[in-house]
């Protein structure tokens, strides 16, 4: 049993991992918005993930896109020139430690109340991400963009970077009641590997209604 539950959440963050790969494929080929701003989805799947296999699956979620950040041409032109090292520890931690604390976030709070746990859990991605992606900025690169009269160049990156934060917050805020109708549904599977406990996501007369609905389904 335990091996059988090993093999689903390696599976389960496998698919998740894939899905993360795509949607920050899309954002980076396909056309900007005004401005070169390049919001991206990927950052739902980080949270789902996070929610349904705790920290650790946040932080796994979160390095994967922190990989796919590394290869974008906009990284590779502007950061990767200047300071690979630090342009790759940067890429990979900001999304790792937002993906770990978002799982740490809802675990802690999802007995309280899921919605708010999905919440606050969807909202600290883009939070933590950009933020950490902005001081990394200013430390690593501050000297090379903002040195030497170029204080402009450095500005103009730093509001591009809060920019797309704005449109990503935007995003996971509009999208954490879908998030949270998601883990519902896959709450009534608990065999998924799921990181809570199904009691706390339902109440006990929905998951009774919910026994009885799947009855008669197999019946059907």
């Amino acid at each position: 049993m335990k091996n059988s539950k090993k093999i689903q959440r390696m599976v389960g963050i496998a698919s998740l991992v894939a899905i993360v790969v795509v949607l920050q494929l899309i954002a980076t080929y396909m056309p900007k918005l005004p401005g070169g701003i390049s919001p991206t989805l990927a950052l739902i799947p980080i949270v789902v993930g996070a929610i349904l296999y705790g920290p650790v699956g946040g932080i796994i979620l979160g390095a994967a896109m922190g990989v796919m950040v590394i290869v974008d041409p906009q990284t590779l032109a502007v950061f990767m020139p200047h300071n690979p090292a630090a342009t790759i520890i940067l890429c990979i931690l900001k999304t790792a430690v937002a993906g770990g604390v978002a799982g740490l976030i809802f675990k802690l709070l999802y007995k309280k109340n899921v919605l708010v746990a999905v919440i606050l859990a969807s909202i600290s991605v883009p939070i933590l991400n950009t933020s950490l992606f902005t001081v990394g900025v200013l430390m690593f690169f501050g000297d090379i963009y903002g040195g030497g009269g170029a204080g402009a160049v450095l500005a103009t990156l730093i509001g591009l970077i809060w920019v797309n934060f704005i449109v990503e917050f935007a995003i996971n805020s509009f999208l954490s009641p879908v998030v949270h109708r998601i883990i519902r549904i896959i709450a009534r599977n608990y065999t998924v590997g799921a990181n809570f406990n199904v009691g706390a996501i339902y109440t006990e007369d929905e998951l009774e209604e919910n026994f009885h609905s799947e009855i008669e389904e197999n019946l059907n």
